[in-house]
């Protein structure tokens, strides 16, 4: 019985030591176990060490911005850090996410297509589904940046919003697997839904909620990011980091601390419309869009701002000011971390890579922006809101506004210079993004422009190849899947080489394109999920395919379907077998949601108060 104690021992200790993430992948054991220790060998596997200076790295994510807003993409809102970033390192103009938060985070975090990953929806009940490419659980296989870098040697950090918990696991009383840490993270602070009060958090700290300290949620994480960086430093001070900063801005709710709260005063008072055609000259002059591009028409559902009453343009006026606020503060907050890093000096050694927006501006605000969760409990009038809205206009961005999202015509002009907007997956305002790479000790292109074609799933990857690592076979003894993105670290060094990105497909729920090497095919869905949204009444035709040559139509004007039926029967096929390979069968659409749920519930009573729970706009869990 000693004997097969000390055995048990001694093989505990080596199975320990194989697969601690302190050392990486297993390693052979090189000992020797006799039977007495004068007859045996003690070895120990080399601890995982990055080379010598390896850099830092920081993602940033921002959520439901749009391609149009931010002043470093030639939008009318300052962001002074966004700017300083792009201006040291290179900005791309032809990137892409899913259309929709958390296919995107799954997407980005793993290296591979959300359907490939089990979130062609979300981790939510109610918006997933019983399907390999649906039900919302990210699996060991579909190892995550965290989880490779840790193994790598590097401390991991995530603060902000997650988004790809499910939510039957979301408790203290886990199981912990889809959570953070679960997914390489040392620590994380955050919340795990896919939105959240800014004051009032449904906040997590590790693997426990935790109690918010009333201060606005931005400030909160930029400090916990700091404090991460510090004590690993102390602690290790040549061990490299990776930090996920994901802030909840700028998605609904629209907060924002008191002192930023007035800086744009009066500044949108000219409207949308106006907004967009400054916007517009403006991305030309920066060479952020093409010369030749030409600025669609105001989308069909939103209203001319000249045809609005005095009593809408003030109240929509002060929903963007207060839009604006927040998207500068959040630069503010991310100017806080950049000032802490050159202080520790470790700023030069760090590798930035921002993404400015997780889908295009939001259309979740309907026609009339949304103060509080009133519509829920209570469709109303467009006058009865108008009057609702007018009697809460200094509610805006404070605490006191539960929702707090614009109206559609601002996220249209947000999405400057594209048409329509998140979870249209068939349009470039859904999917594209502004996207920096910088740095400092070794990008030096002065605010350089990339075109090149590439998406979400293409960071993994550009990071690896930064960093001179290769993506592992396996980790945790899991067999890896292979990562599908496209490294985009070519193009840093040269402006005119071809993508490498060739083709592409996007599906949320029922809306869906195709893109191959300059050709898109897209067919829209209209998404009755979103109460009184531009949708509302609209029909899904499944042959409605539309076909666009973007690199001659950068804004998607020209329907070409109908001269080119080959090209769109093509293009078709190609996206149906994109479906196959990456499990994004069956394909569920918005309506499909809902039937799902009355199938499932006993009675509508039950529906709705589930629809409650996550909110009629948004998809949600506080």
């Amino acid at each position: 019985m000693r004997l097969k104690k000390s055995l048990l021992v001694t093989a505990l200790v080596a199975v320990v030591s194989l697969v601690n993430p302190a050392f990486g992948q297993q390693q052979p054991y090189q000992g020797q176990v006799g039977r007495t220790l004068a007859e045996s060998k003690e070895w120990w596997p080399e601890p995982v060490r990055p080379a010598a200076g390896s850099p830092n790295v920081v993602w940033i994510l921002l959520d439901d911005v749009g391609f149009g807003a931010s002043s470093a993409f030639g939008g009318a809102i300052s962001t002074p850090t966004f700017e300083a970033l792009a201006q040291q390192g290179v900005r791309f103009t032809n990137f892409h996410t899913t259309a929709i938060c958390a296919p995107t985070r799954a997407a980005l975090l793993t290296g591979r297509n959300s359907s490939s990953v089990h979130e062609a929806g979300f981790s939510h009940t109610i918006l997933s589904a019983g399907f390999p490419g649906w039900d919302g659980r990210v699996p060991a296989e579909d190892g995550t940046i965290a989880e490779i870098l840790r193994d790598k040697g590097y401390a991991t950090f995530g603060v902000g919003k997650y988004g790809v918990t499910p939510d039957e696991e979301a408790t203290d009383a886990g199981p912990f697997d889809h959570w953070p840490t679960g997914k390489g993270f040392d620590h994380f602070f955050g919340f795990l839904s896919s939105q959240t009060d800014q004051y009032k958090p449904d906040l997590i700290m590790d693997q426990a909620h935790v109690k918010p300290d009333g201060r606005h949620l931005n400030e909160q994480i930029t400090d916990k990011s700091i404090d991460y960086i510090d004590r690993e430093k102390k602690a290790a001070p040549d061990k490299p980091f990776f930090l996920y900063y994901a802030p909840g801005a700028t998605h609904a709710p629209h907060q924002v601390a008191a002192e930023w709260s007035d800086k744009y005063k009066g500044q949108f008072d000219e409207g949308w419309d106006v907004y967009r055609q400054k916007v517009f000259a403006q991305q030309k002059r920066l060479g952020i869009i093409p010369a030749n591009a030409i600025l669609p028409d105001r989308n069909p559902t939103v209203k001319a701002w000249a045809s609005l009453s005095p009593e809408e343009r003030k109240l929509y006026a002060r929903f963007m000011e207060v839009y604006a606020d927040y998207l500068t503060y959040t630069d503010h907050e991310v100017g806080r971390l950049i000032d802490h890093l050159k202080a520790v000096h470790q700023y030069d050694n760090t590798i930035f890579i921002v993404m400015i927006g997780d889908n295009g501006a939001s259309k979740e605000g309907t026609f009339y922006g949304d103060i509080d969760r009133s519509l829920v409990a209570k469709p109303m009038s467009d006058a009865e809101n108008l009057k609702y809205n007018l009697a809460k206009i200094n509610e805006i961005g404070t605490p006191d506004s539960s929702e707090g999202n614009y109206p559609l015509g601002w996220a249209q002009a947000a999405n400057t210079p594209f048409r329509f907007w998140k979870s249209d997956a068939n349009s470039e305002g859904g999917t594209r993004n502004p996207m920096i790479i910088s740095y400092p000790k070794v990008i030096g292109h002065g605010g350089e422009i990339r075109t090149q074609y590439g998406h979400v799933i293409d960071i993994l990857p550009t990071t690896l190849e930064l960093l001179h690592l290769t993506a592992p076979d396996t980790l945790r003894s899991v067999h890896q899947q292979p990562i599908q993105g496209t490294s985009l670290a070519y193009a840093l060094d040269d402006a005119n080489a071809p993508s490498r990105h060739k083709t592409q497909y996007y599906y949320i729920f029922g809306s869906r394109a195709i893109y191959q090497d300059g050709w898109k095919a897209s067919l829209a869905y209209p998404n009755h999920f979103v109460t009184g949204g531009p949708d509302a009444g609209k029909q899904f035709d499944e042959n409605a395919w539309e076909l666009y040559n973007i690199n001659e139509d950068y804004t998607e004007r020209l329907d070409l379907a109908k001269k080119y039926p080959e090209k769109v029967a093509q293009m078709r096929a190609l996206f149906e077998q994109q479906a196959r390979d990456h499990q994004l069968y069956p394909l569920i659409s918005w309506d499909d949601v809902l039937n799902m749920r009355i199938h499932r519930s006993k009675d509508s009573k039950s529906l709705k108060e589930e629809i409650d729970k996550i909110g009629a706009h948004h998809p949600d869990t506080n």
